[in-house]
This record gives C-alpha cells, sequence and structure tokens, in this order.
C-alpha cells in the first residue's frame, strides 16, 4: 500500500509540474517530494514522469494514473482529519500565514499557551507580506486583510486596522504639531511602495465625526516593508501612517508618539481567514478558535481602534 505522502508527492507535482511548486504547498524540501515520487514509480513499477532540467511532464502512464486518482485524494484527507476529529486530540502540522510585524508581536505570543492545550499540533508558520492562496498552497489559515475572499474561502473578524500618524519626540522636538492631515505634507513622510503595484501609497484620512481629507505626505523616505517603516520612525526620520498594532508596543512606551489623535485611516479589518470543508482538521478549527477567544480576552479590537483617540 502506498503511502499518504508519496500520492501527495505525485499529484501537487503533476498539477504544478514542478517538485519546487509541490515543495512548497506541502511544506517539505523539493528533494523530499523528489524522492516520494522517485520510491511511488518504483513501487509501481511505471514511470511517471519525464523530467529535464527546466521542466517536469507526465508519461502517458502519469497521466492515466492521475486521472485514477481523480478526486479520491482530497476525499481520502478528509476521512483521515475526520479520525482524527474522532480521536479528540488535534495533531498535525498546522499551515498559517500572517505578516511579520503583526504575526511576531500579537499572534507568535499565543503559541506557548496554544501548545500546551495541543501539543500534538506542529505549527508551520510563514511570517510574509502577501496574500496567500489558501486553497491553492494548502494553508490551514492566514490572518490579516486585504484578502479576496475566493470560492470555498470564508474569513472571521477579529479587530479594526486603523492606520495611524505617528513619530518619534525628538523628531517632532520643535517641530508645530499638525492640527489636520494637510499639516502632514510640512513633515518628512516614511511611505511605502507596494511590492506588487510599485506604487506609493498614499491614505485618505477621517475623523470621529465622518470628515475625510487626504494625507498627502512628502516621499522623504520610501520602503516596501512595515517593519522598516516603523523602524525608520522609530530612527527620527519623520512622520509614517501605520496599523495600529504594528507601533501599539512603541506608543505604549513612549518611544513614538501619535500625531492628529482623532484622524485615523480606516484598512478595513484583521481577520482569519481558512477555506471551508466538509471536514475541517480538528487543528484547524481550535487555532480559529483560540485566536479569536484570545482577541476577545485581551480587548484588542478595542485597543487597535485607532477611531478612540
Amino acid at each position: 500500500m502506498e503511502t499518504l505522502a508519496n500520492l501527495e508527492s505525485f499529484v501537487r507535482s503533476a498539477e504544478g509540474r514542478s517538485f519546487s511548486e509541490a515543495a512548497r504547498r506541502l511544506a517539505l524540501t523539493p528533494a523530499a517530494v523528489s524522492r516520494n515520487v522517485a520510491m511511488l514509480e518504483r513501487n509501481l513499477g511505471v514511470r511517471l514522469f519525464q523530467r529535464s532540467t527546466r521542466k517536469l511532464t507526465l508519461t502517458e502512464a502519469g497521466e492515466r494514473f492521475l486521472a485514477s486518482i481523480g478526486g479520491n485524494l482530497d476525499a481520502l484527507q478528509s476521512a483521515i482529519a475526520a479520525l482524527a476529529d474522532d480521536s479528540g486530540a488535534p495533531a498535525g502540522p498546522l499551515k498559517v500565514s500572517m505578516s511579520p510585524t503583526f504575526g511576531v508581536e500579537h499572534i507568535l505570543p499565543l503559541l506557548p499557551a496554544f501548545l500546551e492545550r495541543y501539543p500534538l499540533v506542529r505549527p508551520d508558520w510563514y511570517f510574509e507580506n502577501r496574500p496567500v492562496d489558501l486553497i491553492a498552497e494548502s494553508y490551514d489559515a492566514a490572518i490579516g486583510g486585504g484578502f479576496e475572499l475566493s470560492p470555498g474561502v470564508v474569513s472571521r473578524p477579529l479587530a479594526p486596522i486603523h492606520l495611524v500618524a505617528v513619530a518619534s519626540p525628538a523628531f517632532m522636538a520643535g517641530r508645530q504639531l499638525p492640527t489636520d492631515p494637510a499639516g502632514l505634507a510640512a513633515l518628512s513622510g516614511i511611505l511605502m511602495r507596494s511590492s506588487a503595484t510599485g506604487r506609493v501609497r498614499q491614505w485618505l484620512m477621517r475623523d470621529a465625526a465622518g470628515t475625510e481629507m487626504p494625507a498627502v505626505q512628502p516621499e522623504s523616505v520610501v520602503v516596501n516593508d512595515p517593519t522598516a517603516m516603523r523602524a525608520a520612525a522609530l530612527m527620527g526620520l519623520g512622520v509614517t501612517l501605520l496599523a495600529v498594532p504594528d507601533v501599539l508596543p512603541q506608543l505604549e512606551r513612549g518611544e513614538l508618539v501619535r500625531l492628529l489623535p482623532r484622524w485615523y485611516v480606516d484598512a478595513g479589518a484583521i481577520s482569519i481567514y481558512y477555506a471551508t470543508r466538509s471536514q475541517m482538521p480538528a487543528r484547524t478549527r481550535v487555532f480559529i478558535d483560540f485566536v479569536a477567544e484570545a482577541f476577545e480576552r485581551e480587548q484588542l479590537g478595542r485597543r487597535f481602534a485607532g477611531s478612540l483617540g
């Protein structure tokens, strides 16, 4: 009987026409995927792929074998997940994507308590500034904002994403405080360039009364990562607009100060995203509930709300 790992490696390699792509989706190394496929070929006594330095193509036998498997692999994985659920002990790899700044500051600290409660779960976490494809890339969950809800994906809102204007006390020393977003034009700006579009993002701020005003900042420093923006602000290089959770510890310690306390940018919501399945793995279900409970217990929705001033 073939192992599930061998079959998974074959199917994902065939779908992506690449051992490297399959490895990324399975959280393995390309060498491990290649070894699994080679073992499958040896056990079946047929060659499933034609290999070259440039591409991976299915042989005729490989095409027939892939067609015969069809959706049975997904059904088998669901059956295994159902058995794990019945055992009452969530287990296995938990593949989650989240942004580096937010993930390290607010999600990673939850891990010790989570593992104490569910010791058989193995975290496989990716800290990355991109909206992942949960289904195509085989993620159990993702935490962040701005994800498109493609078919089969749902979201559970956790807290607002409110951006606020911050700077270091040293930078603001001797400078006049702005009274509205227009005043930011007179101060050095630390802005972010989108890696996807190459554009520098300018924001529209609002106050509690609903008044809106663009925050047009000079492009004094431009980077492509929120962590770098925060670091530049801490160095006293200018004013930046960042999500409250990304700067909350620095604001509470007085390392950064908030400008325009009644103005903020509403950039949507921090949510936990996951694929809807007939049999959701127990490890995924308990992780979603654990994170949601932590946000409620710590009142992070209120603490992350820049609209509160």
